[in-house]
């Protein structure tokens, strides 16, 4: 940085005033209604990297810089004058902090906690607004510059690496990324932390831990992504699943006060999160990537304090007495009045011998930048008709050589959306095969071939295609419930007017009122989105749900308020 008294993480697309906004003698007595004044020295550290539940600065005198730290020494990120304050939005979540703070100048600050924080942002609109824009988009930069405490060092040529690349890009995280292949001082640094090749993929955490082929899980752990929540408190709900759905239910039912912990397998976003270009959800007119929905939605979750744990998804359901206990992947149960079950569905898969091989390695179930990145100029194949199928056609048409969609009915008109269809139509990168699946894939490290069949004609045709992209729907993820629900004959959750008599006798429905709209057959359990029997598979229907079936919660809890009261009544 040239000049320590100028930002350096600045961006061409945003004003520097959104991203370091430096606020007035009126906000700043508001700030510090919700913390205390300190004096700090000069050099004196606020946080250091790795820390958790750190506070929030703002400075009053003085100057904060914020640096950095880097394999060899660390670097500047940036000054905060007078006026203005540290954070960014992990600062919500209670994450570990990716840099060290401390004071340049001596001087002053207002130190607010993290709970001063949630407080001065759910009921302040005016400092909400200035603080979530800049957490928001200070988050953005790092994530634009890979200013992470995360190194990954893979190949493109490594399902491991891909997998770990996404989940770093699906939640957010800063990462940087060294490929194997061509970086000239690869040796050297595989040298230094004590790691071959063979170790691929390989997470550096923190400058600190190296984990060799790690789950997301243990990639969770390592960076404390869900540190700092109490997993022991009775919560006034509980969802299963970060998809459209669960993320719209955390968001409603923690702007209303309710105590709630989301559990998610993967990253917020479920399977909408994949989505290159969702074009027909209401107020996008120019359309949004499914990331950047999921991550919208996800940080306005944190900012009314709903928690979100991550890559520790539901395994159980012990349905026998409330509090309800959700048993997480893991083992641990966590106890709620209420649960909403947005558990999403589980990518449909070709009956094929080689396929768990492959995937990863030429066969993918979402079209993102990352995919559109390994597929370079070359040809592609899309399985599937839906829309989740056409957008990702029209989305890889763009770079990708071209794009043959197999479809196994006749056309798209009954399963796609006609603004996709005449896309598809019109575009001479895409071609559409009716009435073809795919029978075959041949590959040892990686896909090379695909074996096609068209079922009028029982010809077989052999393409030397090394990406294939499968979207054909999906099967609901209801296993982990083990028969504490009614299910359909397909394993969708029933719920509402749709359970018959017979599902609510065989569920041993003890209350004297039918279930509610979106409840299944136990007292206080939802389900909404994909998991839904009936459900209609729209983002918006999803998010419809979920904010509705938190309307449904409010009246459980005053059930059971009402119910512990009558008790105490007639003790």
């Amino acid at each position: 940085m040239s000049d320590p008294n100028t930002n350096a993480i600045l961006t061409q697309h945003e004003p520097p005033e959104h991203i370091f906004p430096t606020l007035n003698a009126t906000q700043i007595a508001r700030i510090l209604a919700h913390g205390k004044k300190r004096a700090v020295q000069a050099g004196e550290v606020l946080v250091e990297p790795g820390d958790t539940n750190f506070p929030f600065f703002l400075v009053t005198s003085g100057a904060i810089e914020i640096m950095r730290p880097t394999c060899e020494s660390e670097d500047s990120v940036a000054v905060f004058q007078v006026g203005q304050f540290s954070g960014e939005v992990g600062i919500l979540s209670g994450r570990r902090s990716m840099v060290r703070v401390r004071m340049r100048d001596a001087g002053e600050v207002i130190e607010v906690d993290r709970s001063g924080l949630q407080e001065l942002i759910e009921t302040d609109s005016e400092l909400s607004e200035i603080l979530m824009r800049a957490f928001i988009l200070r988050r953005v930069e790092f994530i634009a510059h890979g200013w992470g405490d995360v190194v990954l060092l893979g190949t493109n040529n490594s399902s491991g690496t891909l997998r770990i690349k996404e989940f770093l890009t699906r939640n957010g995280h800063p990462h940087a990324y060294i490929d194997l292949e061509d970086e000239s001082r690869v040796q050297e640094m595989l040298d230094h932390f004590q790691v071959t090749r063979g170790d691929v993929p390989i997470v550096i955490c923190r400058g600190k831990t190296i984990l060799r082929n790690p789950t997301n899980q243990q990639v969770a752990d390592c960076l404390g992504f869900n540190e700092g929540i109490d997993l022991t408190k009775v919560r006034d709900v509980i969802v299963v699943g970060a998809g459209p759905s669960g993320l719209a239910a955390a968001v409603y039912a923690a702007s209303e006060g309710l105590d709630v912990l989301v559990l998610e397998t993967y990253a917020p976003g479920g399977q909408a999160g994949s989505s290159s270009k969702i074009e027909n959800y209401l107020g996008f007119p120019t359309g949004i990537s499914g990331q950047d929905l999921a991550g919208r939605a996800y940080t306005q979750a944190q900012k009314f304090g709903a928690k979100v744990v991550i890559a520790r998804g539901a395994a159980g359901l012990e349905c026998g007495r409330v509090p309800y206990l959700v048993e997480m992947e893991g083992g641990v149960k966590v106890p709620a009045l209420a649960v909403i079950i947005a558990a999403g569905a589980e990518y449909r898969k070709l009956p094929l011998e080689n396929l768990s091989h492959l995937e990863g390695n030429g066969v993918y179930y979402g079209a993102t930048f990352l995919e559109a990145q390994l597929c370079g100029n070359e040809e592609v194949i899309i399985v599937g008709g839906g829309n989740a199928a056409g957008q990702a056609a029209v989305f890889l048409s763009q770079t990708v050589k071209h794009v043959h969609m197999l479809i196994r009915s006749g056309g798209l008109a009954n399963t796609m959306s006609r603004y996709l269809v005449r896309r598809i139509e019109e575009s001479k990168a895409i071609t559409l095969h009716p009435d073809t699946e795919v029978v075959g894939l041949e590959g040892n490290d990686r896909l090379d071939r695909v074996l096609c069949r068209n079922n009028k004609t029982a010809a077989l045709d052999t393409r030397d295609i090394r990406h294939v992209f499968l979207m054909m729907g999906a099967n609901p993820n209801t296993a982990w419930l083990a028969g504490c629900l009614a299910l359909d004959e397909k394993g969708f959750v029933k719920t509402g007017l749709d359970l018959v008599p017979g599902d609510l006798t065989n569920a041993q429905w003890s209350l004297t009122r039918r279930p509610y709209l979106l409840e299944a057959s136990l007292p206080g359990v939802f389900a909404v989105g994909d998991v839904r029997s009936g459900n209609v598979k729209r983002v918006a229907s999803a998010v419809g749900e979920g904010s509705i079936a938190v309307s449904m919660v409010h009246k459980i809890l005053q059930e059971w308020r009402d119910h512990l009261a009558a008790g105490a009544a007639g003790n």
